[in-house]
């Protein structure tokens, strides 16, 4: 099923699968600037879970308005929450997606029955980590899912331009290491980003579990999709 849903002027692309009664869960996609290609990391889970996902503003199927700030799309993920009448959800999100989810889940704590974070950046602007990126983009390429819709270069300067302010608070890494709901931090043993900063993320809050996809690149699924539904599937309690 598809929605779109209304956040003032903003009409916000939505899909929700899976039964309705059953937990929800949300995925974001990366970028900033990507339109929806989370569907199959969503098949992996919604013949038991119910789940959304949506396209930022800017992005797919979501109006652009040049607002592409951190706080719009943490309050239009808000806004889908409150349409569907959902009191909970785990937050995912894959790649700039994950840190996404991961700052609505600081913004939201009571609204976030848990983490889902694959293959996302950390919290960090550091040169060393880019040119380590570039260097491995360069040598090994990385395979890409398909894009329905066009990437939007606007939502993607202006989303990591916010980012870089956004990680500079004083009490980011003290307001992570607070929260106290169960997270699973996904990382690509193959990615040509460096994990480094996803994995002290997920050792620096108490409730989390690390998984390491040996050989995966950044898009896990495209490769190592068992491999990444049994990490699901074990996290939603889906499977032994």
């Amino acid at each position: 099923m598809e929605y779109l849903i209304r956040n003032g002027a903003v009409e916000l692309w939505v899909a929700d699968t899976g039964p309705r009664e059953a937990p929800v869960c949300i995925l974001c996609s990366g970028g900033p600037g990507c339109c929806d290609y989370m569907e199959p990391v969503a098949r992996m889970i919604d013949d038991r879970l119910r789940v959304i996902r949506f396209e930022q503003r800017g992005c797919g199927r979501s109006i652009k308005d040049g607002l592409y700030d951190i706080k719009t799309a943490i309050n239009d993920m808000e806004r889908v929450r409150e349409a569907l009448n959902i009191e909970a959800w785990t937050v995912g999100g894959h790649s700039w997606g994950a840190n996404l989810a991961l700052f609505y889940v600081l913004a939201y704590p009571k609204r976030s029955s848990a983490l889902l974070y694959l293959a996302g950046n950390g919290v960090q602007h550091n040169q060393e980590w880019d040119e380590v990126y570039h260097t491995n983009l360069e040598a090994q390429g990385e395979p890409l899912p398909v894009m329905t819709y066009s990437f939007n270069a606007d939502v993607n300067r202006a989303g990591n331009a916010d980012y870089r302010v956004y990680i500079q608070d004083p009490m980011l890494y003290r307001r992570i290491a607070d929260l106290d709901i169960p997270s699973l931090f996904v990382c690509a043993g193959r990615d040509v980003r460096p994990n480094w900063p996803a994995m002290q993320i997920a050792h620096l809050m108490r409730n989390s579990k690390l998984e390491i996809i040996e050989g995966a690149p950044h898009y896990l699924w495209l490769t190592h999709a068992g491999e990444l539904k049994h990490c699901l599937g074990r996290f939603a309690h889906l499977e032994d």
